[in-house]
């Protein structure tokens, strides 16, 4: 059993991931902005634990994330506001690095998307900021000194997971149009945080057909 911190606990993703991983017998710890949001957290199997990871300091996250085996990022903002997208998907998430290493919880796993620090995306594009902020974040990541692994799906969907990825290599743009479950999504995560193998890689992926452990072995 592992015991594993969620940030951004609410989020579609990461409530499977939560239900996925408490099934297989580890404990987790979602943390969450809105209180109103703990039932729905606690339905997983996970503990709700409320902290505005954009407000708090590095000690304060640091005293929760204590004594987790790893913490998984999957928070963000949501797109909208640019200067918050800075704030949480870059600031945040770095902080949140500072936080584990400072609370010696070394193993970190990131979603972040197909395509982060590769885009060349026009500042007058709304997805600027965001695509900037991620590839920030992740770059800082991997310079970090923690055991990282940085999962990057493609276009999300709602469709039920099949526990099958397409491992995109070569970042062929001519998957930009295929999408991937959440569910599915959520299992990579879950499937990295048991594979030691998987510390100091990217993942790139969209839907497809080849097994999660089997794609992720292949790599």
């Amino acid at each position: 059993m592992s015991r594993i911190a969620v940030i951004g606990g609410h989020g579609k993703v990461a409530l499977h991931l939560a239900q996925q991983l408490t099934e297989r017998g580890d404990e987790v710890t979602s943390i969450i902005r809105n209180p109103d949001h703990g039932a729905d957290v606690a339905q997983t199997g996970a503990r709700p634990v409320v902290l505005d990871i954009e407000q708090t300091d590095v000690s304060s996250l640091a005293q929760v994330l204590a004594g987790h085996d790893a913490v998984v990022w999957t928070a963000g903002a949501g797109g909208g506001d640019p200067d918050r997208t800075k704030a949480v998907d870059r600031d945040a998430a770095i902080a949140s690095m500072g936080a584990a290493a400072e609370a010696g919880v070394f193993r970190y796993v990131m979603v972040s998307y197909r395509g982060a620090g590769k885009d060349q995306i026009p500042a007058d594009n709304p997805f600027s900021t965001y695509a900037e902020a991620k590839a920030a974040a992740d770059a800082h990541l991997r310079s970090s000194g923690l055991q990282w692994t940085i999962v990057a799906p493609g276009r999300l969907d709602l469709e039920p997971g099949g526990g099958t990825i397409h491992l995109d290599r070569d970042y062929d743009r001519a998957h930009d149009a295929t999408s991937v479950s959440r569910q599915d999504v959520a299992a990579v995560v879950a499937a990295v945080l048991a594979d030691e193998t998987t510390i100091g890689s990217t993942y790139e992926f969209v839907g497809g057909d080849t097994p999660i452990s089997e794609a992720l072995s292949s790599s």
